[in-house]
């Protein structure tokens, strides 16, 4: 099957090269990405779950209130607090090397215990949460790094949001001032930071923007999220420009202009719309809409998107594809009102329930659970208890944690690798209309 890819890849670009016809590309195209889909189901098994409605609903869903079942709920509990058990039975397994950061190492952990200690009155969980990212911020020693998900700034916004809830007015400015004294490298157009989320300007605005959503009064000054949202929309400018697209704005990682949530355009344009408020009329008509219209016709024929321009990788995970891209195109359609949007977003939801149990585990970044914040992110978009539902299966999927894997990550015991984030997800679908995407939706 290979070889059919690289004898038909290689013909495409001949018979470009030679200047026969657009229809004849084309069938080659589509001729290529079902052999690419193909391939792709290796990545996932079918999906093993009568969808709604069947006779089973009522047992998970109750139809009548739109919400999780008490028995149901129950069961989530129960087996939260088994995988919670045995994340701390491993401890020693994630505390050993040098990795603090909210992504893979011990600050995400704290993250998730703090999420825990919340919904369940559990003030145990949060001192061991505190007590956790005390150690990241003493032991971090990233200077340039200064992203949420990667960089010293995630440990210092989650431990300036906890001090906040326990009254620590003092410790909490100190924290947010070390936020604020790295805007001036984040800023800075000849740095060489990238844009996007995962270590670039965007993982920056995020934490901006989420201290300001979880602390009251707002910390973080207008003037200084203007700031970082007009160096990023720049940014996207002059590369776009540069590159001669059909969009405002581009970006480009590591010499590959990616498109999804971790590291491209998407990504991008998520936190910008969240950010709206402080965004600019041409902002939001002259350079983002024209954008996400871009971003729109890039996807497959199987409604999917590649997860960078010129690709042809057609993978179902939130970091490359459907799931990071739901959220998006939710939040456009509700920002534009265009149903288009909306549509893309749907059309993400039936591609992720027929492909979405990936082999590769149960983790946020590229697993089960990250795939599952696709359906509380429709339901809380379309109120639709399908969507719901179909959560609550993969959080099924995801409770028989281990049984279904075909590889094992780096860090396994990690938020966005491993088991602290599918309990992070367990913890969420138990409020669903609350839940939020850690790292991603403010």
């Amino acid at each position: 099957m290979r070889q059919i890819l690289t004898f038909s890849t290689g013909f495409i670009y001949k018979i470009k090269k030679e200047k026969f016809g657009i229809k004849y590309i084309n069938i080659i195209n589509r001729f290529t990405h079902l052999i690419r889909i193909k391939m792709d189901t290796a990545r996932h098994y079918d999906n093993p779950f009568e969808d709604y409605p069947n006779a089973t609903v009522n047992f998970v869903v109750n139809t009548a209130t739109n919400e999780i079942t008490e028995n149901y709920k129950e069961t989530l509990k129960v087996q939260t607090k088994r995988l919670i058990d045995q994340l701390e039975e491993n401890e020693h397994q994630w505390t050993y090397h040098d990795d603090y950061s909210v992504y893979t190492g011990s600050a995400g952990i704290a993250y998730m215990f703090y999420q825990y200690g919340k919904c369940f009155n559990e003030p145990h969980y949060i001192d061991k949460a505190m007590e956790l990212i005390r150690i990241c911020i003493h032991r971090c020693r990233s200077k340039r790094e200064i992203t949420f998900l990667t960089g010293i700034v995630g440990p210092l916004t989650l431990s300036a949001i906890m001090f906040h809830s326990q009254n620590n007015s003092t410790t909490t400015q100190d924290i947010i001032s070390r936020i604020k004294s790295l805007s001036s490298y984040v800023l800075d157009e000849n740095s060489g930071l990238p844009d996007e989320l995962l270590y670039g300007r965007a993982g920056y605005l995020f934490s901006l923007l989420f201290l300001n959503s979880n602390i009251f009064p707002a910390p973080i000054e207008d003037e200084l999220i203007k700031k970082v949202i007009a160096v990023i929309i720049k940014s996207g400018n002059l590369y776009s420009a540069s590159r001669r697209y059909k969009t405002p704005l581009m970006y480009i990682w590591h010499g590959t202009e990616y498109i999804g949530g971790a590291h491209g355009l998407a990504g991008i344009l998520y936190i910008l719309l969240q950010a709206r408020k402080y965004l600019t009329k041409d902002q939001l008509e002259k350079d983002i809409r024209p954008a996400l219209d871009f971003l729109q016709n890039l996807r497959f024929p199987s409604g999917n998107f590649p997860t960078a321009i010129g690709s042809h990788s057609d993978k179902i995970q939130w970091c490359h594809g459907a799931p990071g891209m739901t959220m998006l195109f939710c939040l456009a359609y509700e920002i534009y009102e265009n149903k288009n949007y909306l549509k893309t977003a749907l059309q993400c939801g039936e591609l992720i329930w027929s492909r979405g149990v990936l082999r590769k585990g149960y983790g946020i970044c590229h697993g089960v659970s990250g795939n599952a914040y696709t359906f509380l992110c429709l339901f809380q978009q379309t109120k639709d208890i399908k969507y719901l539902y179909r959560a609550c299966k993969f959080a099924d999927w995801c409770m028989d944690y281990g049984t279904h894997r075909k590889k094992i990550p780096d860090r396994p015991f990690s938020l966005f690798e491993g088991l602290a984030g599918t309990i992070y997800f367990l913890i969420d679908i138990q409020q669903p209309l609350l839940a939020k995407f850690p790292g991603y939706t403010i």
